[in-house]
């Protein structure tokens, strides 16, 4: 059985991944943890404690990470020193914080994301063989639309779509536009436009728990692993 940690546990990522964590057989919830400056952290959720102290941790197998860069970095440090694998699906991070987690991962399991949905990353499949195919004969735009919540414009996932794209195609994606309403967990769309056609490509998320279930086959992965710096196109053997 996994012993699994959870931060973040009070965000929409956070409760997603402990209530789908509970109703697997795979997993024990270890350890809940919340940032201590957030004044609507509950005592229990799903009666379990919540901590806002790290050392809660200890003992844990994997910690499933969805929160702040700063917070994400403390904890890989953390988790470096006591031998917990992570699961980061963070986003915002900086390319020096990116090297931190490369790094650690020389020491600890890592699996790293911009998106953990299976269905996301079968289209980062699909825009790498459009891009290798339409090449510079195309003009790439991208979109992605999410909820007034989200602070960081673009979305990973879309810094990611856009790096798979101007990598295979060797061309620069001449757009990203970033929209913020209501609350929209998460819609991406990349077109490859020529004077005849147009390729697109979309993928609309309807619910968090498509990236909660993720998290979690992600750590499943984890629990055969002891050390290495991962992605979603390794955990789902899409490469």
């Amino acid at each position: 059985m996994i012993k699994l940690a959870v931060s973040g546990c009070c965000g929409r990522m956070g409760q997603s991944i402990t209530a789908l964590a509970l109703n697997d057989k795979d997993f024990k919830i270890w350890a809940l943890l919340e940032n201590p400056e957030r004044l609507d952290t509950p005592e229990k959720i799903c009666n379990m404690v919540v901590s806002t102290d790290a050392r809660v941790l200890k003992g844990a197998h994997v910690l499933i990470e969805f929160t702040s860069p700063e917070a994400t970095m403390g904890h890989v440090k953390f988790c470096q020193q006591n031998r917990i694998n992570m699961v980061i699906g963070t986003t915002g991070l900086t390319q020096p914080q990116m090297a931190q987690i490369k790094k650690a991962s020389s020491k600890i399991a890592i699996v790293f994301s911009s998106n953990m949905s299976v269905g996301v990353n079968l289209v980062f499949g699909l825009i790498r063989q459009t891009a290798q195919i339409t090449g510079k004969n195309y003009t790439m735009v991208l979109s992605e639309t999410h909820h007034v919540h989200k602070k960081d414009a673009p979305s990973g996932t879309a810094k990611t779509m856009a790096q798979i794209a101007e990598q295979h195609s060797k061309n620069k994606v001449k757009e990203i536009a970033s929209i913020r309403e209501g609350e929209v967990i998460g819609e991406h769309t990349i077109t490859f436009e020529s004077p005849v056609d147009l390729i697109s490509i979309r993928h609309h998320a309807k619910t968090r728990d498509i990236f909660a279930q993720g998290a979690l086959v992600a750590a499943k992965f984890l629990s055969k692993k002891k050390k290495g710096l991962f992605n979603m196109q390794d955990v789902l053997g899409l490469k």
